[in-house]
């Protein structure tokens, strides 16, 4: 007998402690399109929140350069402030997911008092005499302080704005390097900080140093990838602008010499035209594919998006021998995405199925659910499909599988889908067709299965 599970634990037994429950929660938030300060906002939660470590307020700082600034500030501010917290937290049917979006709505709020307090401290890291909690990150050792205000290795600004007798200084570490500093207290409960508090405590702060030294590394390894993109773009630039600039001014001369006929004037002239046109186009494609940025993704209706693109789609293949099916799923209402490139995304998928059936043939584009959090847009075509020798290949930038392609599409394709957090699936048979599935998130979650 076989049985099995899935490796993301929406639920646990009765039986799992509450140490289990945050730490899967926790790891379960790095397998999540979550930007470092979201996933950051899921372990601050996790110290927080009554559900994990039940700590009343947690502060973090992070370095930048030498010196560690202060980042945001995680609690109430005030005992008042905390009894309205705690209430809201404490209705029934409040899990992980509401209280973290909950912690992040704060954040954002005018109301946060606390943050804005905190981004005025920066210490330096490296001072012969350092003071906490500058200490702490420089030292590289959890620090628990009691009785700070009597305390003369406690910076006096810091005593003032934290406000409380007691906290735990944690380093945020890994590789050896400093990263930043978490800073929790009880101020509001006064509970003292106990050295089962302190353990726990300490694997978030693992938790917290590793994934800001991925993401380090991931940015680190995107910048060198965009440094060996500019070589490729320059050439491909030179080689794309060279021929139609070399035609127009080929048959710009001719227009200047006055051995050429009108004839020849009008028919250079329009060449001149067709040229510039296609100089238009490739500008077009180049500014697209360079200035896709998404910081933030957003709710895009998936029945107003696909109405628009398979309108225009349809406008294109209109007296041709070519049909277009469109299905989407009567639930299905919002994806994640980025409003300004998604509909371009699937757009440039549907163009690629025109051009695959060529002059006649039959496209079907659907968008349906995977699953609770996953929607996927799907176009399949009848057209030629993709050559086995560049099927690794077609989302690589300046690889074309069409004779004057420029190898932009599909690479523009793939940005916008990583850049929401989704993925694409491909399969395709040669003189049978291809199917595309772009994979959107449905709402946020913090924890969940990928697609």
């Amino acid at each position: 007998m076989i049985e099995r599970y899935n490796l993301f634990l929406h639920e646990f037994s009765q039986e799992a402690s509450k140490e289990l429950q945050l730490f899967s929660i926790i790891a379960q938030s790095f397998f999540q399109p979550f930007s470092l300060m979201d996933n950051l906002l899921v372990i601050m939660t996790a110290l927080t929140a009554g559900h994990g470590l039940g700590f009343n307020r947690a502060m973090l700082f992070l370095t930048d350069g030498d010196s560690l600034k202060g980042e945001f500030w995680l609690g109430p501010a005030s005992a008042e402030e905390a009894e309205s917290i705690w209430r809201v937290l404490s209705t029934p049917g409040i899990g992980y997911p509401e209280i973290i979006e909950h912690n992040r709505s704060l954040l954002t709020s005018e109301t946060d008092t606390l943050t804005k307090r905190v981004k005025k401290l920066s210490y330096p890291l490296y001072k012969e005499q350092s003071l906490i909690p500058a200490l702490t990150a420089s030292a590289r050792q959890m620090i628990l302080v009691r009785e700070a205000r009597n305390e003369p290795a406690v910076d006096r600004r810091f005593v003032e704005t934290i406000g409380a007798d007691e906290f735990l200084c944690i380093p945020l570490l890994s590789q050896q390097e400093v990263l930043g500093e978490i800073i929790l207290d009880n101020v509001i409960t006064k509970l003292p900080i106990s050295t089962r508090d302190l353990e726990l405590a300490s694997i978030c702060g693992l938790f917290a140093g590793n994934y800001i030294y991925t993401a380090k590394l991931q940015k680190r390894i995107g910048d060198m990838k965009k440094v060996a993109a500019m070589g490729e773009m320059a050439m491909f630039v030179t080689h794309q602008l060279r021929n139609p600039l070399v035609t127009i001014g080929g048959f710009a001369d001719q227009l200047l010499d006055p051995q050429t006929g009108e004839k020849k004037k009008k028919r250079n002239i329009q060449i001149i035209r067709s040229e510039i046109r296609r100089l238009e186009k490739i500008l077009l494609r180049l500014s697209q594919f360079l200035r896709i940025d998404v910081r933030e993704k957003v709710a895009v209706d998936v029945q107003d998006m696909l109405s628009v693109v398979q309108e225009s789609v349809r406008a294109g293949i209109a007296g041709r021998r070519i049909t277009l099916d469109t299905e989407i799923e009567a639930g299905l209402r919002v994806i994640l995405c980025d409003p300004t490139h998604v509909g371009e995304a699937v757009r440039n998928v549907l163009d690629n199925a025109v051009d695959a059936v060529g002059d006649e043939g039959h496209i079907d584009l659907r968008a349906y659910r995977e699953n609770a959090e996953w929607a996927v847009i799907a176009v399949q075509d009848t057209g030629k499909g993709i050559p086995e020798a560049v099927k690794d290949k077609i989302f690589d930038s300046f690889v074309s599988t069409k004779e004057k392609g420029m190898g932009l599409g599909l690479a523009y394709v793939k940005r916008v889908v990583d850049a929401c957090g989704g993925r694409i699936e491909v399969k395709s048979a040669e003189g049978k067709g291809t199917t595309f599935k772009l994979y959107f998130q449905t709402q946020p979650r913090e924890r969940g299965t990928k697609p």
